[in-house]
C-alpha cells in the first residue's frame, strides 16, 4: 500500500512542475496545389524487361529503334498542339509543366481535355490537323488535293482557300532522320522478315505510302525485337477521325506467352460466323493469317504515350490489309500488369461488391484485353450498303464505336471459347474483371474513344440490368443478365456499323455516352482513395541499363 502511494506522489510531483510539461507540437500540411492533384492522377513505372533473350546485335539495335521512336514525341506534338517550345516556355511552374509534358499540350486528356493553362481556350477538334476556324462544312465542300488521305495536313492560303501539305512535306527533316535510323538498325537485324520491315517503313516515311510495310510486317513471324512506329492511329482527330497521329513503339517478344496464344485466331471464322447479328452484317471473312503475341514493351512515345497508355495494339489499320491478311494483336503484359496491380485491383476494393472481389484476377484482364484485340477483326470493315469504309462513313464517331465494339465481342469470343473448352478459367472472373474495367477506362473521360466506349457500355448494361449498385455504393454483377446485354449491345452496334448510320450513331452517343450524377460520385470515390487513373513511363536506354 505504501509503494503505491509514493508511486502517485511522485507520479503527481512529475505532473505538477511546469518546467516537465511536453511541449505540444501541431503538425500542419502545405495543401496540394490544384496541378500536384492533376500529377497524382498518374503513378509512374519502370519500362524494363528481360534482355537476356536478344542477340548482341539484337542489343545493338534497341537504342538505334528507341531514338527512331523519340522522334515521334515531336511530331505527336505538332500534330496535338503546334508549337511546343512556345508553349513550354512560357510555363513557369513546372508541375505545370511537367502535365503539359504529359498531356502533350495545354489541355487535360483525362478530364475531357478541359484546358489547364490560364488565356488557353478550348481544344479544337481536329487539333492542329486543320485551321482552328474551318468548319465541317467549309472542308466537306472544298475541291482540294487527297483530302479523304489519313497522311496531311489542311492548312489555309493567303486567300483564305484551304490546301492540304503531306505529312512527308511538313515533316521533311524529321521523317528522313527516323528513316536514316530505320536504315541503320535494319543492316544489323538477323531476321529477314524484321529487316525487310525496318527497310520498307523507313521509305514509307519518306512518301506515306504505308501498305507495303504493313503488309511486311504482317509477314512477321520469327522476330524478337519489334517496332511499331509512324502515323497510325486516329482518336486525336475528332473532328472527322480520319487524320492518322505518329507514336513508337519498340517491343521484346515474349516467346512463351506468345506461344501459348498462337492458336486462338484460328477461331477467328468460326466466331464471325456466330456473331449475334444478322447474316447479311457477317459476310465478310476476317483474315486468317493474324496471330497473337505477348510483349514487353520498353518505350512509349507520340500518340500512345499521351494522356491515358495504351496495353494492347490491333494492327494495321489498313481495310485492305485487313481483308487479306488479318491484324497482329500485341498484348503488352508488363504495361498491363502494372495497370491491373497499381489501378485495378485497387478499384475493385472500392467498387466490386466483396463477395466478386475473389474474381478479379489478371489471367482474366489479360484475357478481356487480348480478345478485345482480337475482336476488331470481326464484324464489318466495309458498309453493306455502298456507304463506304465503316471509318469514313461514320466520321469523328467511328473510333468510339469501334473500340465499344472490340469491349463487347471481346467478351463474346470469351463466352464462346469457354463453350468449346479452349479457356478453362471461370467465366465469372472474366465478367467481374470486366466489370472493374469498365470502372478504369471510363476515368479516361469522354475525349478519350475507350473511355466514351465504356461510358455507352456501363449505361447500356445498367439499362438491361447487367450489374446493380448495393446501399454501400458497391456494384454486384447479374451473370445472365451481362451474358444478354452484351449480345443485345453486339447487335446495335454492328448494324450501326454495317449501315454507316451517322445520324443514328450521333443520337446513340449522345444517349449513352454520358456520365450520371451517382456513377461520377462513385468515380470520385476512387480520387478520394488516391487510386491514380493512369501510368506514366520512366523508360529508356538508362532504364534499361544499356
Amino acid at each position: 500500500m505504501k509503494k503505491a502511494i509514493y508511486f502517485l506522489v511522485f507520479a503527481c510531483l512529475l505532473s505538477c512542475k511546469e518546467d516537465v510539461k511536453p511541449v505540444e507540437t501541431i503538425k500542419t500540411e502545405t495543401p496540394k496545389t490544384e496541378m500536384q492533384t492533376n500529377l497524382d492522377k498518374y503513378v509512374s513505372v519502370k519500362l524494363t524487361s528481360d534482355l537476356s533473350v536478344l542477340t548482341e546485335k539484337e542489343k545493338q539495335m534497341l537504342p538505334i529503334l528507341i531514338k527512331a521512336a523519340n522522334k515521334m514525341n515531336d511530331l505527336f506534338w505538332y500534330e496535338a498542339y503546334g508549337d511546343r517550345e512556345a508553349l513550354l516556355s512560357k510555363i513557369t511552374d513546372l508541375d505545370t509543366k511537367q502535365y503539359a509534358k504529359i498531356n502533350y499540350g495545354p489541355w487535360d486528356r483525362l478530364a475531357n481535355n478541359k484546358p489547364f493553362i490560364d488565356g488557353v481556350g478550348e481544344k479544337p477538334k481536329g487539333a492542329n490537323y486543320y485551321p482552328a476556324d474551318m468548319t465541317k462544312e467549309e472542308f466537306e465542300k472544298a475541291e482540294i488535293t487527297n483530302k479523304a488521305s489519313l497522311y496531311n495536313f489542311v492548312r489555309r492560303d493567303d486567300d483564305g482557300k484551304l490546301f492540304t501539305v503531306p505529312y512527308h512535306k511538313q515533316f521533311e527533316t524529321e521523317v528522313k532522320e527516323v528513316s536514316a535510323l530505320l536504315l541503320e538498325a535494319s543492316k544489323l537485324a538477323e531476321d529477314k522478315g524484321l529487316k525487310k520491315y525496318l527497310e520498307l517503313r523507313a521509305a514509307a516515311l519518306l512518301n506515306d505510302e504505308y501498305q507495303k510495310s504493313d503488309l511486311a510486317w504482317m509477314d512477321m513471324k520469327t522476330n524478337t525485337l519489334d517496332v511499331v512506329i509512324g502515323p497510325i492511329e486516329t482518336y486525336e482527330d475528332q473532328l472527322f477521325g480520319n487524320k492518322a497521329a505518329h507514336e513508337g513503339y519498340v517491343l521484346i517478344k515474349d516467346q512463351g506467352w506468345s506461344k501459348r496464344l498462337e492458336k486462338f485466331s484460328s477461331f477467328l471464322p468460326e466466331l464471325q460466323k456466330g456473331l449475334p447479328v444478322g447474316d447479311k452484317y457477317k459476310q465478310e471473312k476476317p483474315g486468317t493469317d493474324s496471330d497473337l503475341n505477348a510483349y514487353d514493351v520498353v518505350f512509349y512515345a507520340g500518340d500512345c504515350n499521351s494522356g491515358s497508355k495504351t496495353i494492347a495494339i490491333n494492327l494495321p489499320n489498313d481495310e485492305e490489309v485487313q481483308l487479306k491478311k488479318g491484324t497482329r494483336r500485341l498484348q503488352l503484359k508488363n504495361a498491363m500488369q502494372a495497370k491491373f496491380d497499381k489501378i485495378l485491383v485497387p478499384i475493385s476494393g472500392v467498387l466490386i461488391e466483396e463477395s466478386q472481389r475473389k474474381h478479379i484476377t489478371f489471367d482474366a484482364f489479360f484475357e478481356n484485353t487480348m480478345f478485345h484485340e482480337v475482336a476488331h477483326g470481326l464484324g464489318v470493315k466495309n458498309t453493306i450498303n455502298g456507304k463506304g469504309t465503316v471509318r469514313t462513313s461514320l466520321k469523328e464517331y467511328a473510333s468510339a464505336l469501334e473500340e465499344g465494339k472490340a469491349d463487347v465481342l471481346g467478351l463474346y469470343m470469351v463466352q464462346q471459347l469457354h463453350k468449346k473448352g479452349e479457356l478453362t478459367n471461370d467465366l465469372k472472373d472474366n465478367m467481374v474483371t470486366f466489370m472493374a474495367g469498365i470502372f478504369r477506362s471510363v476515368r479516361f473521360g469522354a475525349s478519350s474513344a475507350h473511355g466514351k466506349a465504356n461510358m455507352i457500355r456501363f449505361n447500356f448494361f445498367n439499362q438491361m440490368g447487367a450489374f446493380t449498385r448495393n446501399a454501400n455504393g458497391t456494384y454486384k454483377v447479374n451473370f445472365s443478365k451481362m451474358e444478354l446485354a452484351m449480345e443485345m449491345l453486339s447487335q446495335v452496334i454492328l448494324e450501326y456499323q454495317g449501315e454507316g448510320n451517322y445520324d443514328g450513331v450521333g443520337k446513340f452517343v449522345a444517349n449513352y455516352g454520358g456520365i450520371e450524377e451517382e456513377l461520377q460520385k462513385d468515380l470520385d470515390r476512387l480520387s478520394a482513395a488516391s487510386i491514380p487513373v493512369d501510368v506514366v513511363f520512366e523508360q529508356g536506354t538508362s532504364v534499361l541499363g544499356l
